[in-house]
This record gives structure tokens, sequence and C-alpha cells, in this order.
């Protein structure tokens, strides 16, 4: 019993060493263009749910509801404090748009 307990866990082992490699691959082909997508991807849900907000007046829950078709992974805050909304994908990007009087809402700037 010892030995079948054994074989199982080392096939585990193996199959979690092979996913993790293949993760690994597939980030490194395509990670950068998914990074750069993301981060405009999210620089404009901030500057659009900031306008729906702060320049419209509506709530963020109803801005929401006008995230573009693929973006249902950017989620949206905000500070009512700082009157701004940041949008995110967890561990991958995420980005600031505070409205300012007389300008509108306007996005941190980039550090690239």
């Amino acid at each position: 019993m010892a030995n079948k307990r054994t074989f199982m866990s080392s096939r585990w082992l193996w199959l979690f060493v092979l996913v993790l490699a293949l993760g690994g691959a597939a980030w490194f082909a395509w990670g950068e263009g998914l990074r750069r997508t993301s981060e405009a991807g999210t620089a404009y849900g901030a500057h659009v749910a900031c306008s729906c907000r702060y320049v419209s007046g509506r709530s963020l829950s109803d801005c929401s509801k006008d995230k573009l078709e693929g973006m249902e992974l950017v989620m949206l805050s905000e500070d009512p404090a700082e009157k701004s909304v940041t949008a995110s994908i967890p561990l991958i990007a995420s980005d600031t748009a505070t409205y300012r009087e007389g300008y509108g809402c306007v996005l941190k700037e980039w550090e690239g």
C-alpha cells in the first residue's frame, strides 16, 4: 500500500511540475502582451467609470454596467474623498482616474 501511495504522490507532483512549466512558458510567450492590454483596459475602465460617476453623477454599480465586452475581469472601486475610481485586474494591472474641476477625469501619470 505504501508503494501505491508513493507512486500516486509522485505522479501528482510530476503533473503539478508539468502544469507549472506550461504556465511559465505561456506567460513568457504571451505575458508582455497580456500586461500591456490589461494596462490599456484598466486605464480605459478607470477613465470611463470616473466620468460616469463624478461627471454624470451615477452610482458606481450603475457605471459597471457600461463595461465593454471583454472587460469582465476589470474590477472597479472608488474613493469618494478623492473623487477617484480605480480599475484593476488583480495581480496584472491597475489604474486610477481622479475628477479635477475644470478638467474632468484625469488618469494618474503612467510610470513605464
